[in-house]
């Protein structure tokens, strides 16, 4: 699939504008620039009209929320398939993935998801909580605090206005987070996590001590369990799960199908000889396979399933 930069910008900022028309809280000027955008050039028309046909094919899909959009970054070189086959050399991996998005901390947990599951919850003090795939969280709010403890996976949260103004945090792991009044998202993981601040701002700080970073609206800080990262913008993509989509713009194949695979039980594998192929687009996260199914289309790649909980995408 030969493609100029030219055209591969074009879908970069479709994707973006997709994002925004999208989020439920598009502005009248935001609408105008889109369609500013989209007069400028017969290239961006082109861009929109083709990801806007594949929505209306997927929106016959139940569950199918974001219409997958792919290209091809120009100058990326191809090689050659590995050409061994994989081998499931031992049970003991899925025994493993079972075993840790179920373990009794998980099944005890006061709210918790499944895989490829998404709920919201009120809380009795009006905040919300928007729980993404594969999440556990445990609620404790006595007469001086309200403290979410996420133990997996990744949640939004809205702070309601609490008349006893305790302080609301949200604890992952070593490092803890107080809400300033605000709407942010909190994801945990093996190797740490992320917060991204949508509205006003939050406290970071590691529960060992340290020094506080603020993050404010439209900021993400990274963080493990001894650290905390660099505060970064925030881009389309956060927080895309809510509306049912995973945003790419200029991602790495090995990388999107990390995050794919968040969203279906088993493993997915990514050929390391085409980990590199930068890919954009909005991709389902509610029906996968529709996702795996334009990557193969798409890319002339192969999508092999060895079995219902093992696939392997590679070159075809």
């Amino acid at each position: 699939m030969n493609v100029s930069p030219e055209q591969l910008q074009a879908i970069r900022v479709a994707a973006q504008w997709y994002a925004r028309l999208h989020s439920g809280t598009t502005t009248d000027a935001e609408r105008e620039g889109w369609r500013a955008w989209l007069a400028a050039d017969p290239l961006n028309e082109q861009a929109w009209q083709r990801m806007a046909a594949v929505s209306e094919q997927m929106a016959s899909v139940p569950g199918a929320l974001a219409a997958p959009t792919l290209i091809a970054h120009p100058g990326r070189p191809r090689r050659e398939v590995l050409r061994s086959a994989l081998l499931l050399t031992s049970a003991g991996c899925l025994g493993w993935l079972g075993w840790r998005s179920e373990t009794a901390q998980n099944l005890l947990c006061d709210y918790r998801t499944g895989v490829g599951e998404r709920r919201e919850f009120q809380l009795v003090d009006g905040s919300t909580l928007l729980l993404n795939t594969d999440t556990s969280v445990n609620v404790r709010f006595d007469g001086r605090q309200r403290t979410l403890t996420l133990l997996w996976g990744e949640i939004l949260v809205t702070t309601g206005v609490d008349p006893l103004q305790r302080p609301f945090k949200v604890v992952t792991g070593q490092v803890e987070v107080l809400a300033l009044g605000t709407r942010f998202i909190v994801r945990a993981q093996d190797d740490g996590g992320e917060v991204a601040v949508l509205e006003k701002a939050v406290q970071v700080s590691l529960r060992s001590g340290g020094p506080a970073q603020r993050v404010d609206a439209g900021d993400r800080l990274g963080f493990t369990g001894r650290s905390l990262g660099a505060l970064r913008a925030n881009d389309v993509s956060v927080g895309a799960w809510q509306q049912g989509s995973i945003i790419a713009i200029d991602r790495p194949l090995s990388a999107l199908l990390v995050e794919l695979s968040r969203y279906r039980t088993g493993i997915l594998r990514c050929d390391p000889a085409i980990g590199d192929l930068k890919v954009s687009g909005v991709f389902p996260i509610d029906n996968t396979d529709l996702a795996l199914a334009a990557l193969e289309t798409g890319f002339s790649l192969r999508v092999t399933r060895y079995s219902r909980f093992w696939v392997q995408v590679s070159r075809a």
